[in-house]
């Protein structure tokens, strides 16, 4: 009599896409499906392309904004940034980067970057940030001197001076020469704004020269007269507004990703996202490799450069009490070499960027060992040959880290993780689409993605999706003998509509039966013999999710050519 060998496919954790043994739980070739925790522990099918927003251009951004009661979708979509609320679309903006971009809310305003501008809405009003007006330098005398108080901000030439007068002088030397001649200074004497008819302004000098000179202070020692004057420096603005990373850290904002400046991050001021001074910049590291992300996590700002000689590509920044200049941001090189060359992401605290080589993370005492633990083994050999592997787009959904090469999604499980020799990785599965997606974002739990025709969400649960689950070849612990199937079947768990097909090292994909409206279980009859090993497709072209499935076979004799 020859040994019955039962099999339980069941416990199902994700993809193995290696080409080598899979564990029975995994599969080497699935297609749209996933594990939907807060429904159910089996695989299922995903959910279809909902289309809520059809656009003429490729959607670039997708935001959320809510001032007062009233709550809207900002869509950036081509040149044009769109307003979306109680079911009415409206042009907001015109004259964006066709490219993807990010956003950030502060004391309830929204602002807004793409690559070329920075712009700050309320509700009512859009347009280019309105940077704050620095006061540069105080107690200076006519001559000049006094005190360097605040530094420039480079979202604005506008800066401030403020003097003592002495009653003599009438002749007032600003900080700074050749200022703006198409910007009229605004100035005050003890706290008047005084007529344009009461002075003159020497331009090519920087100097103010008043008609009667202005009286002493009321207060000994206390600044009575403040100049605000304009002095544009080429290029200060487009080192921000040509950034196109921003990650906010510290109740600041970093910016970096300019590509004239590709080793350089700047941030805000505390609190201010509208004042970028000019001496808050670090460069990482001493060479130009560019920057390629910026995540906050662990008590730092991590910095990802792409692959370089210099071999230093990873730095961090931990807040420190600095007795002259306060809390600075100095910039701390690790040991880690290897370069990010698509996206870094916080990660359910995992540190996480994408290389050549795929998902690593920085594992252990982050702010002490910087060492990286692979994250994506077993989908490597198929993320890595995606033509816009660089390209990618990263978003965290459902306990998911779900990473968009075009129509293609890898999604990490971040509740399916497993040992491979000395660090953790995570579990996959591999999607789909029907639309290349160019942007996405997490609103209330909903994930919404933009493309080349419009915003989609993925809401669909009806809708027909193609998607299956392959077993892993099986020799039934008995790889050098021939087996042949228990004539009573494949007693199979799931729910839906469902094709089976089998294949063994003998045949092709051969169809067994299709199974409709299926609510608990079916029996398949599988009937196959003499083989050396056997695989399992479960397919549905509708929705589908699959449990267990049951397969009995003979031992026989041994395996002869």
């Amino acid at each position: 009599m020859a040994n019955l060998v039962p099999r339980i496919y069941s416990n199902f954790r994700g993809a193995d896409f290696r080409g080598e043994e899979v564990n029975l739980v995994r599969s080497p070739d699935c297609l749209n499906v996933w594990k939907d925790y807060k429904e159910t522990e089996s695989i299922r099918t995903r959910p279809k392309l909902e289309l809520k927003e059809e656009f003429d251009t490729t959607v670039w951004g997708i935001f959320f904004y809510k001032v007062g009661n009233i709550e809207m979708q900002l869509v950036h979509s081509g040149t044009t940034l769109y307003k979306i609320a109680n079911g009415v679309r409206t042009e907001l903006y015109t004259g964006l980067n066709p490219a993807r971009s990010d956003s950030f809310i502060y004391n309830n305003i929204w602002y807004f970057k793409d690559g070329i501008n920075y712009l700050q809405y309320d509700g009512k009003t859009i347009g280019e940030v309105v940077g704050y007006a620095p006061t540069t330098s105080i107690g200076r005398k006519p001559a000049g001197g006094g005190t360097v108080y605040e530094d420039v901000n480079m979202l604005t030439g506008v800066r401030v001076n403020t003097f003592l007068a002495d009653g003599e002088s009438t002749e007032y030397n600003l900080d700074a020469q050749s200022i703006d001649a198409d910007f009229q200074p605004i100035v005050s004497v003890d706290g008047l704004v005084l007529d344009e008819t009461a002075y003159t302004v020497d331009v090519t000098g920087g100097r103010i020269i008043f008609n009667t000179a202005p009286t002493e202070p009321l207060t000994v020692g206390q600044d009575n007269v403040s100049i605000k004057f304009r002095k544009t420096i080429a290029g200060y603005r487009n080192r921000i507004n040509n950034c196109t990373l921003l990650q906010v850290f510290d109740n600041r904002v970093f910016f970096s990703g300019n590509k004239d400046y590709p080793n350089v991050i700047w941030h805000c001021s505390l609190n201010d996202p509208t004042y970028c001074s000019d001496l808050d910049y670090y460069n990482e590291g001493l060479d130009l490799a560019q920057v390629t992300g910026l995540v906050a996590g662990n008590n730092a700002l991590w910095v990802f450069k792409e692959p370089s000689q210099a071999n230093t590509t990873v730095f961090y920044h931990n807040p420190t009490i600095d007795s002259e200049y306060g809390k600075i941001y100095p910039s701390t090189h690790s040991s880690i070499s290897t370069g990010c060359v698509g996206k870094a992401i916080n990660f359910n605290d995992d540190i996480a960027f994408f290389s050549e080589r795929g998902m690593e993370a920085i594992n252990g005492d982050v702010t002490t060992e910087q060492v990286i633990a692979h994250r994506s083994s077993l989908i490597d050999r198929k993320l890595l040959a995606e033509e816009n592997y660089k390209d990618m787009l990263l978003e965290e959904w459902e306990g998911y880290l779900m990473v968009f090469v075009g129509d293609k999604v890898y999604l990490a499980d971040s509740r399916g993780t497993f040992q491979n020799e000395n660090h953790i990785e995570y579990e996959w599965f591999y999607w789909e689409l029907s639309e290349e997606i160019t942007c996405t974002k997490v609103y209330e739990g909903v994930l919404y993605l933009g493309s080349k025709n419009g915003l989609y969400t993925l809401t669909d649960l009806s809708g027909e999706v193609v998607s299956y689950w392959t077993t892993p070849l099986d020799k039934f612990k008995n790889p050098n003998y021939q087996k042949t199937t228990n004539k009573r079947g494949c007693v199979v768990e799931a729910t839906g509509d469902i094709t089976v097909s089998v294949k063994t090292d003998k045949t092709e994909w051969e169809q067994v039966g299709t199974y409709e409206g299926i609510t608990d279980y079916f029996t398949s009859r599988i009937k196959r013999k003499k083989f050396k090993d056997i695989q399992l497709k479960f397919y549905s072209d509708t929705r589908f999710s699959l449990e267990t499935a049951t397969l009995e076979c003979f031992v026989g004799g041994y395996i002869k050519r």
